[in-house]
């Protein structure tokens, strides 16, 4: 059995062993015969290894090394996953794992955040978007792999462990004190919001559309007849199953195109398209996208603009692309290999050029007024090439993001990534609901469109 997963980053890196070696073409016999060649080269290397280092190696992590580079090699999302990883992943899109409850990337040696993760530890910690994790436990981060310190980072349950965070716009890095917890991630959030309902999806795990589907009936019954529209909040959603975001965009949708996969086959191509009923009744719908908003999350918010169902609010999304395919493999784990592009249902591919918003408003800051700094796909080493639209050329909706659009750059290399920690650190008190809400610029005007919308509609009406 196979399953089509999507997603930016993760905080398990899926790395494991394996001994599986490619099947040579059979289609050419000097193709195949180059091919037995190469795999004999790599018995010479493998053996000159074993016999010649320096110190003994062991065999099951040079064959594992070999496959993480020849997988890496290809992008940065296909990768091999160990019977542990691959029941980490397993669990994980269940919506259900140990650890912090953040989503984590390598930048400059360091561990960053790419957001943490709702009602979580280190949400309740305060972990912000953007803050590098400098230290773990006093050991330095730099020159581990992100692999090595999400290890660290995971534990037994309810066992503490201290980062060292260092935060853009702080002169000093400083200490916050973790426990480990079983997280248990609802991806799907709700409330009211005067007499607009408020829907967050986090990322799309198993319960996704079950959830966005109770949270609507809740929302409908608690709001009632005056109920103005909805806002769908996709910011910082690295992405999950593709099935899932399928089902939220058929939630909104009447008929038509979801979105389209294409592989390298022809006879690969895949159409997904809507059936009637739409969850909630025709009302205005806008949908949050930023940076941090990625691949299933992408699916969604381009099938929505594709069809004029919904305002996209916010800034540029991430842009991946892509489709993983994760193939079991009896015994050794399961391979996660990209196997397709998909296409919005206008055909254009959002591959390394993101989703451009509807309304470009970035998310105000008090100093410097601007966007978090997001990497996005196109940063990637590695990335697939974006090959266009329907017929072969990039739509305009596909165009390369405006200078003053453009990804920021990362934090300088000498950016000071172990200052002393304050001698108490600073204790962080989490916003309740309303107060977030009141400082979400993007929600704000968000909200005030479906007002302004509302307010149309009922004049127009009289």
């Amino acid at each position: 059995m196979r399953n089509f997963f999507l997603g930016a980053v993760s905080a398990i890196a899926l790395v494991g062993t394996v001994t599986v070696l490619a099947v040579p073409n059979s289609g050419s016999n000097a193709a195949s015969s180059e091919t037995y060649r190469q795999l004999n080269l790599f018995g010479d290397v493998f053996e000159r290894i074993r016999n010649d280092y320096v110190e003994p190696v062991n065999d099951g992590e040079m064959v594992e090394a070999a496959i993480n580079g020849m997988l890496a090699s290809l992008d940065p999302h296909s990768s091999y996953m160990n019977q542990k990883a691959y029941r980490e992943m397993q669990v994980q899109t269940r919506g259900e794992f140990g650890g912090l409850g953040i989503e984590v990337t390598m930048e400059n040696g360091l561990v960053k955040v790419v957001t943490p993760i709702d009602d979580t530890p280190a949400a309740k910690a305060g972990l912000q978007p953007g803050d590098f994790i400098v230290q773990l436990d006093g050991q330095q981060v730099q020159g581990l792999t992100l692999q090595e310190a999400v290890d660290k980072m995971r534990g037994p349950v309810s066992s503490k462990i201290t980062l060292t965070v260092q935060r853009v716009g702080k002169e000093k890095a400083f200490d916050v004190v973790l426990q480990r917890a079983v997280i248990k991630v609802q991806s799907v959030r709700s409330r009211r919001e005067g007499n607009v309902g408020y829907l967050r999806i986090t990322s799309f795990s198993e319960q996704t559309d079950s959830g966005l589907q109770k949270a609507v009936a809740e929302l409908k019954k608690e709001i009632g007849p005056d109920l103005q529209g909805w806002v769908l909040d996709l910011r910082n959603n690295p992405g999950g199953l593709l099935d899932q975001a399928i089902a939220v965009s058929d939630d909104f949708l009447e008929r038509g195109e979801i979105v389209s996969t294409r592989g390298r086959h022809s006879e690969d191509a895949q159409r997904f398209n809507a059936r009637p009923g739409d969850i909630t009744d025709g009302k205005p719908v806008v949908v949050l996208i930023n940076g941090g908003s990625a691949s299933a999350s992408e699916i969604v918010a381009g099938a929505l603009q594709d069809h004029h169902r919904a305002v996209l609010l916010g800034t540029r999304s991430f842009g991946k692309g892509s489709v993983q395919t994760i193939i079991p493999l009896q015994g050794y784990g399961a391979l996660r290999l990209t196997t397709a592009r998909y296409y919005t249902p206008s055909g254009r591919s959002i591959q390394a050029e993101g989703i451009s918003p509807d309304l470009l408003v970035p998310q105000a800051k008090v100093e410097p007024l601007e966007e978090p700094q997001h990497r996005s796909e196109a940063d990637l080493r590695g990335h697939l090439q974006n090959d266009g639209g329907e017929n072969g050329a990039a739509s305009p909706g596909a165009k390369k993001p405006p200078a003053g659009e453009q990804s920021k750059s990362p934090p300088p290399a000498d950016a000071p990534a172990t200052a002393a920690a304050p001698t108490e650190p600073p204790k962080f008190k989490p916003p309740t609901p309303a107060e977030a809400a009141a400082a979400d610029y993007q929600l704000q005007r968000a909200l005030d469109l479906l007002r302004g919308v509302s307010l149309f509609s009922a004049r127009a009406g009289n």
